[in-house]
């Protein structure tokens, strides 16, 4: 009698369907399992022995073979424990086979036979919800498992509660989907006193889900401006909270199995690897820039990450998804997340106070910016200088507006964008903010006046804006005019729009 027990591989956030295939033989006795299983399938022999010797069961003297179809696919993950348990208590006749052959099955199993959480249980109950199978997953990710929808959830605690349940012993209640904590506190930017300017670019950026790159000495607050971000963008919608969370549950991210409702916001450090980066590794698994979809990637101290690192940001920043190329076949993860970076204006950091500026100015300044390529330089839309804030008006200088009050106008612009592109968020590359907005959708989004098409067109010329810059520009005006109100983009718009955009790293101030 050969038991299938249907699971899943992963490649990307997309799953592949596997049959656990288990043959109870005569012959010499032994426990094989064929199928491109990894070193960690490969130990789930030794877990699932001791796991059923708890229960009192001991594995039949006979030649065990597990076989994972497609053999071609490889098979990664302790996710295949569970199946592969259930397939020899179905070969042994303790579990019924076509009952259980109507669920997809994963977990991993502790020497006591408790089910531990796993990766992936969101996007695998989706799939079983396709296929109509239920999902039998461990009760630790059964809060995941019910946000696929109306599907029948066996969320166990144990192999020992399963075993009861199909006996009729036991029930197992099914589980209730879950959220993470709104209450959860974030920093206020009414806390940041002056740069009134970069808080304007920071409001622009978070209506218009736009790139940002913050410039200035150390200590001038670049990176408590990037901190309250997350304070100012609108919830993740129930769509994107999905996507999101898929991401995270692949990567085994998700607490708890609880949905994401707060947009992620990841800051690796400067000395992140290109996988950490991108995704990649022995087994892959999603990186920073995936991580952040939805979300916002900031990189603190731009120039110092490594300069393939960085290059590597060009595909995600256009396309918003990265593709990791393997011998076996090419994984994509979604990747669109928005950019905000800061730097010093050179390494020292102090070029504008000949007091404490290096002895190599200008020249040490050329050096460090130099490290950013004019293409991700041109892929960022909003640029502001972050100038050292003098102490007297740290003291003196009154709270600015809490993030509660800039976060009511942010919504309403996004209210507006949703608005317009309502009928291209189900595209296969949707468009949400003007950040997404391209081509023919952009140019007529943007409804300029005529004085502001003509100061577009004076200072493309003059700034030698590329095909890119001009329409991150006219972006950008579209998102000012949406904070405003505006239906039409003014010379106003456009001016301020303009006055965020550099020409190339080589132009920032070094005098």
């Amino acid at each position: 009698m050969i038991a299938h027990i249907p699971t899943v591989a992963f490649a990307g956030v997309e799953v592949q369907p596997i049959d656990v295939q288990v043959q109870t033989s005569p012959g010499l006795v032994g426990f094989t399992v064929v199928g491109l299983p990894d070193k960690a399938v490969g130990e789930s022999r030794e877990r699932v022995r001791a796991a059923l010797h708890s229960l009192g069961l001991a594995l039949p003297a006979k030649r065990i073979t597990v076989n994972l179809s497609p053999a071609d696919v490889p098979k990664e993950g302790s996710h295949y424990d569970l199946p592969i348990a259930l397939g020899l208590l179905v070969s042994m006749g303790i579990l019924p086979g076509e009952e259980l052959a109507r669920y997809t099955a994963l977990g991993e199993l502790s020497l006591d036979a408790s089910l531990t959480s796993v990766a992936g249980v969101l996007p695998a109950a989706i799939d079983a919800l396709a296929n109509h199978r239920g999902i039998i997953c461990p009760a630790g990710c059964g809060a995941e498992a019910a946000w696929a929808g109306e599907i029948d959830i066996l969320a166990a605690p144990s192999l020992l509660a399963l075993i009861n349940h199909f006996k009729g012993t036991q029930v197992l209640v099914r589980p209730q989907p879950a959220v993470q904590d709104d209450r959860m506190p974030l920093p206020d930017l009414r806390d940041i006193k002056g740069q009134e300017t970069a808080k304007r670019a920071l409001e622009i950026a978070a209506a218009g889900g736009h790139n940002l790159l913050m410039i200035g000495p150390p200590g001038s607050g670049k990176s408590m401006l990037a901190s309250r971000l997350p304070g100012i963008l609108p919830p993740l919608s129930p769509r994107e909270a999905l996507d999101v969370s898929m991401i995270h549950s692949v990567a085994g991210l998700l607490t708890d199995g609880r949905l994401l409702r707060h947009r992620p916001f990841r800051d690796p450090h400067h000395s992140a690897s290109l996988p950490a980066m991108v995704g990649g590794g022995s087994r892959v698994k999603p990186g920073e820039v995936s991580l952040a979809h939805g979300g916002v990637l900031f990189l603190d101290e731009l120039p110092e990450f490594a300069r393939p690192t960085l290059e590597a940001l060009r595909q995600p920043i256009e396309s918003g998804k990265v593709m990791v190329a393997r011998v076996h076949g090419h994984i994509t993860f979604p990747a669109r997340f928005q950019l905000i970076a800061a730097m010093n204006p050179c390494r020292c950091g102090h070029i504008d106070d000949a007091a404490l500026a290096c002895a190599r100015v200008p020249k040490c300044a050329q050096e460090y910016q130099d490290k950013i390529s004019g293409p991700i330089f041109d892929r960022i839309d909003l640029h502001v200088d972050v100038p050292a804030v003098p102490p007297l008006e740290l003291v003196r200088a009154p709270h600015g507006e809490s993030s509660a009050t800039v976060a009511a106008r942010v919504q309403a612009a996004r209210d507006i964008q949703t608005a317009r592109y309502a009928a291209l968020q189900n595209q296969p590359r949707p468009v949400r903010t003007n950040a997404d907005a391209d081509g023919d959708v952009l140019q007529l989004a943007a409804q300029m006046e005529h004085t502001a098409q003509s100061l577009l067109e004076d200072a493309a010329g003059k700034l030698k804006l590329s095909a890119r810059g001009y329409h991150r520009v006219l972006r950008v005006s579209r998102t000012i005019a949406d904070l405003a109100g505006s239906e039409p983009v003014t010379r106003v718009h456009m001016a301020e729009a303009l006055s965020f955009r550099r020409l190339a790293p080589a132009l920032l101030k070094v005098a």
